[in-house]
């Protein structure tokens, strides 16, 4: 399904996107709004993008990505971004930024609408959060503000300056608009800046790159090729996560070797009866553990805290005791073992171990568990005997299928 999007034409989108590209790289800033063969290009340096590419036959897509806010990435079922997209889009670019999970939207422009793969209104895509600066006029003013202001680091003198400088950024995108923007109006803009050295010479060079300048145009991509296959994505992490959990819960467990007593063991078990709640050696550990995380369940007699001990005391000294432990057993051969469940009285002490499978007594549910790439880093260091069923599907490439685009 397609869904038609209100947004502002590919012209107006490039004009203001590269009017911001010109005025940021005169006060030296040349890798955050750019401008260059591929299209316009805008990166906050945390992780976070947007593209636009004007492309042959008067077309154009505007694509990127936030990693905190394109919910798209890890929609739960997953949303195809380019299902149904047009053949013209470049292919090769977008398939390689979804496969990695870095593509949060991608729009594109026939001639006479946006477009894009349909997902509900609701769901952010990171376009807001990447792009707003260009979405309309009054965002780009103000970002043009912030040159001078934030990234220029100038004090404003008061109100009267305020005014001078949103009149001359209506200048400098009014001249860019109809391909006339100069060094005057970026000058007026940006002259009164001292903090900073400008470089109107850098500013116009990507002025003229972007088509704001007189006898010039905007570059234009070559319109791409649709592959005849590519990899989509068929589940989404969280969907992955419980594929792999619920084989771990029909997993039997490997026959192996009792592991032979140990002092880490023995420190264990006098650390649960010294925190035996009602005082009488009765205490339970249940956790779950890898070489990367650590996590505990309340058991039936959970350690009992200290007068003035804060939450994570008692776990924090349990998890270096379970942590000791689970080295002190490890074995080359069959690995390290995933959950452990113990139980003390006064004078006895039982331990259970589960290397391959989920055990009944860890509560699941269904949101939370291991980490795949956790479980992976486990089990590859078995030798292969010792690997449980479920190994396979951790892959990644379990999430995917090949699909005719």
């Amino acid at each position: 399904m397609i869904t038609t999007v209100e947004l502002p034409g590919p012209a107006t989108l490039w004009t203001r996107w590269a009017t911001l590209a010109a005025a940021i790289t005169a006060i030296g800033h040349d890798d955050v709004w750019t401008v260059g063969e591929s299209g316009a290009h805008h990166d906050d340096g945390g992780g976070n993008w947007s593209h636009l590419a004007l492309i042959e036959g008067d077309r154009a897509v505007l694509y990127g990505y936030d990693h905190e806010y394109s919910d798209t990435v890890s929609a739960d079922p997953p949303v195809d971004l380019l299902e149904d997209a047009p053949a013209w889009l470049p292919w090769d670019d977008l398939t390689a930024l979804a496969a990695d999970d870095q593509l949060g939207y991608v729009l594109w422009h026939d001639g006479t609408n946006w477009q894009r793969a349909g997902y509900p209104d609701g769901l952010d895509d990171g376009l807001t959060s990447t792009a707003a600066q260009v979405l309309d006029d009054n965002a780009t003013l103000a970002e043009l503000g912030e040159f001078v202001f934030e990234w220029g680091e100038h004090t404003v003198s008061g109100p009267e300056e305020q005014t001078d400088v949103h009149t001359a950024a209506v200048r400098v995108l009014r001249t860019a608009t109809t391909g006339e923007l100069d060094g005057d109006a970026l000058a007026a803009l940006l002259g009164r800046l001292t903090e900073v050295t400008l470089d109107l010479a850098a500013g116009l060079a990507v002025a003229t790159r972007g088509g704001l300048t007189p006898g010039t145009q905007p570059p234009v991509v070559a319109a791409g090729t649709r592959p005849s296959t590519r990899r989509v994505r068929k589940l989404s992490d969280h969907e992955h996560d419980k594929l792999v959990w619920a084989a771990m819960h029909e997993e039997t467990e490997r026959e192996r070797p009792e592991p032979v007593p140990t002092g880490e063991l023995g420190a264990l078990v006098t650390w649960l009866r010294g925190r035996a709640p009602a005082g009488d050696g009765r205490c339970s550990l249940q956790v779950y553990a890898d070489s990367s995380s650590l996590s505990g369940q309340a058991g039936e007699h959970e350690p009992a805290k200290r007068p003035g001990e804060g939450t994570f005391g008692p776990f924090r000294e349990m998890g270096d005791l379970v942590r000791r432990l689970r080295e002190a057993e490890a074995d080359d051969a069959y690995g390290r073992w995933l959950f452990l469940h113990v139980e003390t009285t006064a004078q006895s002490f039982t331990v259970e171990r589960f290397y391959d499978s989920w055990p009944s007594w860890w509560e699941d549910n269904g949101i939370s568990g291991p980490w795949r790439s956790n479980l992976k880093t486990e089990v590859d260091a078995r030798e292969l005997p010792w690997r449980p069923s479920w190994t396979a599907l951790l892959d990644p490439g379990v999430a995917y299928r090949p699909a005719a685009s």
